[in-house]
């Protein structure tokens, strides 16, 4: 997850790790990246609003690895702006979001 507003990055770990899945966070754009290579999830929850990049432009790079696997990774945009600025994110949730909401989606993008 890359979330920069502790709050809700502790609900939403709380809330996936009940669920049973590993969760790693990070809190600043410039390292999402790179973590995302080290790592290679299952799945992105990524934070529209960061401080050195923004979501839009993690995910543009993203979906431009050379890695196929990591290009094809599904994401789930959270935002609080209404529409983000890229059509490429595999489902969008507007915050506040339902607890249920959120986890219904990520059992759907991962399954």
């Amino acid at each position: 997850m890359i979330e920069d507003e502790p709050n809700i990055a502790e609900a939403v770990c709380f809330i996936l790790v009940r669920d049973g899945w590993r969760v790693a966070t990070v809190s600043d754009g410039a390292e999402a990246m790179r973590s995302l290579r080290e790592r290679m999830p299952r799945l992105v929850v990524l934070d529209v609003m960061l401080p050195n990049r923004s979501g839009d432009e993690i995910l543009t790079e993203l979906r431009a690895d050379g890695d196929a696997a990591l290009a094809a990774t599904p994401v789930l945009l959270l935002t609080a702006q209404g529409r983000p600025a890229t059509e490429l994110a595999d489902a969008i949730l507007a915050k506040p979001f339902a607890n249920d909401d959120l986890r219904a989606l990520v059992r759907r993008m991962i399954n």
